[in-house]
């Protein structure tokens, strides 16, 4: 029984080639100026990561709901710049299950525990994971708190970092429990309130709002307190002497006469322009397009020479390389605060709807300010990045939700930034515009499921397929779960059958040993002798499709996919299959008359014999909506009336199966 719709296309001997590949210095060398980039490097150049011992702990029994701290910085800031400090950090949890006692990650060779309060009555610390024996057993639903005093070491540990004037924090992915004692996992969100002691030169800054700023002879505290729950890898202190502020006002949407406030800390001599032009439109396009922006302040600042490249996403203050105040790098890092932040992957197996995410931000910003041209030269950039760099193994990975994997894997430029981008696109080319900008806008609004909350990947994919009202899994099985891409060996050929009409024959195959195939809808363009040209699409959902289409002029080109929306493969179509569609010559397909058709349209066609005739209507996605005749007819001209009428308006294909043949044709509805 033949599943397939075939659709036709021509005969040229032209072969067509649609991998373009770079090579791995040109790829470098453009990708320092992309904002992903630079976010890449940022989160790689931390020289210690996460020891294997501290993964694998026992499921968690609680939920932290809120990190209050209060921490000395006052020496930080002078030669010979220590790394040492004093704090405490009040730990509130609810219990989940029943507990005595309640395990955090704090690292030994930094943090030194000094003694425990509150429901805490004794502690013990090994390797990085502190110990707490609480007063009682607590039930399920009650929440307690315990009071931490300890003091990090003067150590260098890719964590806190002080220097000419600096004191300030990058922990992605699990380095937050080097400067303070967590539950260091992202999918563990809870409130901050932070108060640090700093000299009277010095800005600091951190999450959520100044609550107030109190100056006491040469000394300061800032008091910062978070309205909305964050990770742990997002929470920062970032401050240093004489720091430059400037601050903007963006009118929320929702409610103008509020102002959310936009901070910009700088060093001297440097000039933030670029991204101060850029961010009130950012702020609204990004709401516009996701959710409005849903933080009660936003925040940038510029770091030392430690701070190697690109920026680091810290909810409500972004921290940026010296310098670095571009444009993409800012559309990069401020879309994070929808996908990243707001929206925070449940496990570092889904860092994907974080970078992915933040990746193909930049390209719709680029689309909106420069237009499509730039947006596709963004994807098209991305595509060929990863194709060139492609490690082999796929976006979204499990055992990384049980195994925090290292820095060089977990945040790989060519898989989790480049594809990852190269996969969104492909959604919003498979699905439309409409549905997609849709999809995003849901997704980012549910306040139920996601808002402000985590999210994985198997509920990504059921939220989509809602907001679609479709089954996409295929689609996010073949291009998130499994690896690598298409290779394509597609071959084509058009015939001559007489009458005037020409019959066009594709055969779409995939010749990759990496992975299994992937079904896409795939588009064709004809170019044709009178200098017209046409473009049919069809959903390729097995591998060595036949696809047919008849035309009644003669087609001299062919173009696979002519817009390269499949962006993430490689392969070639090339001339053949050129017995295809002589077998029976006078077989032919009208156009539908009238077409477009609003109630009625007739489908005319001639058998050369007596065969078996099945004529059947498909959605543009290949999807069967009807069969109009299914019987044996005698050879001779033949019509039928179709009823147009209950059918939603839009493009449709009907096919006419013959014998051993099959011809696709297009129909508009209105």
């Amino acid at each position: 029984m033949k599943t397939s719709l075939s659709f036709s296309l021509f005969r040229v001997t032209l072969s067509i080639s649609f991998a373009i590949l770079i090579s791995l210095s040109y790829a470098q060398n453009q990708s320092e100026t992309k904002g992903s980039w630079n976010c890449h490097l940022g989160k790689m150049h931390h020289k210690n990561t996460v020891d294997d011992k501290s993964i694998n702990t026992p499921a968690h029994s609680f939920n932290v709901l809120k990190y209050t701290f209060d921490i000395d910085l006052y020496h930080c800031y002078a030669s010979p710049y220590p790394n040492s400090f004093h704090g405490s950090v009040i730990v509130r949890f609810q219990v989940d299950t029943m507990l005595n006692k309640i395990k955090l990650n704090a690292v030994n060779s930094s943090l030194v525990i000094d003694s425990v309060r509150y429901s805490g009555v004794s502690f013990t610390q090994t390797n990085d994971t502190l110990f707490i024996n609480l007063n009682r057993t607590y039930n399920a639903g009650e929440d307690t708190a315990v009071k931490i005093y300890y003091h990090h070491l003067n150590v260098v540990d890719g964590a806190f970092y002080t220097g000419n004037g600096f004191a300030y924090t990058d922990v992605e992915p699990e380095k937050a429990r080097y400067w303070f004692p967590c539950w260091d996992k992202p999918s563990d969100k809870a409130l901050t309130d932070l108060t640090a002691k700093v000299p009277g030169n010095v800005l600091f800054g951190s999450n959520g709002s100044l609550v107030d700023s109190v100056k006491t002879g040469d000394t300061i505290f800032y008091h910062w307190k978070s309205r909305d729950p964050m990770a742990t890898y997002l929470m920062v202190m970032t401050s240093k002497v004489n720091y430059d502020l400037d601050v903007l006002e963006w009118p929320l949407p929702s409610n103008p006469s509020i102002k959310i406030p936009v901070r910009y800390y700088y060093n001297a001599g440097e000039d933030p322009s670029t991204s101060k032009n850029v961010i009130l439109d950012m702020m609204t396009f990004y709401s516009t397009t996701f959710c409005e922006y849903p933080f009660e302040k936003a925040g940038f600042c510029s770091l030392d020479s430690q701070f190697i490249w690109g920026g680091m996403e810290n909810q409500t203050l972004v921290s940026f390389c010296r310098g670095c105040w571009g444009e993409s790098l800012t559309a990069h890092e401020f879309a994070h605060h929808w996908f990243g932040d707001m929206i925070t992957c449940g496990t570092w197996a889904d860092i994907f709807l974080n970078e992915g995410f933040a990746t193909y931000s930049e390209a719709l910003w680029d689309e909106h300010k420069y237009g499509a041209a730039q947006y596709k030269s963004d994807i098209d950039y991305d595509a060929n990045y990863y194709l060139s760099n492609n490690t082999g193994w796929a976006i979204y990975n499990p055992s990384w939700a049980v195994t925090t994997p290292n820095i060089n894997d977990l945040f790989n430029y060519a898989i989790t930034y480049c594809k990852g981008a190269g996969v969104l696109h492909m959604f919003r080319y498979t699905v439309g515009d409409s549905l997609f900008f849709a999809s995003l806008k849901d997704y980012a609004s549910d306040t139920a499921n996601f808002k402000l909350k985590n999210a994985v990947i198997p509920d990504f994919k059921t939220k989509m397929n809602q907001t679609c009202a479709q089954n996409l899994d295929w689609f996010f099985d073949e291009w998130l779960d499994q690896p690598n891409h298409p290779v394509y060996a597609n071959t084509y050929s058009y015939s001559n059958i007489g009458g005037g009409f020409w019959t066009v024959n594709f055969l779409a195959s995939q010749v990759q040993t990496n992975a299994g195939f992937f079904q896409m809808p795939i588009q064709l363009k004809i170019n044709f002798t009178d200098g017209t040209d046409t473009v049919v699409k069809f959903m390729n959902n097995q591998n060595n499709q036949l696809f047919q289409v008849t035309f009644n002029k003669q087609p001299n080109g062919l173009t696979f996919d002519p817009d390269d929306n499949v962006v993430l493969k490689e392969g070639t179509t090339t001339v053949g299959i050129s017995e295809v569609g002589e077998a029976a010559p006078s077989v032919l397909l009208y156009q539908n008359v009238p077409n477009p058709a609003a109630d009625n349209t007739i489908i005319g066609f001639v058998l050369p014999s007596d065969c078996s005739v099945r004529i059947s209507i498909f959605d543009v996605f290949g999807k069967l909506v009807s069969v109009e005749l299914d019987k044996n007819l005698n050879a001779g001209k033949h019509e039928i009336t179709f009823n147009t009428a209950t059918l939603s308006k839009g493009i449709y294909y009907y096919s006419l199966e013959a014998g051993q043949q099959r011809l696709v044709k297009k129909m508009v509805v209105l």
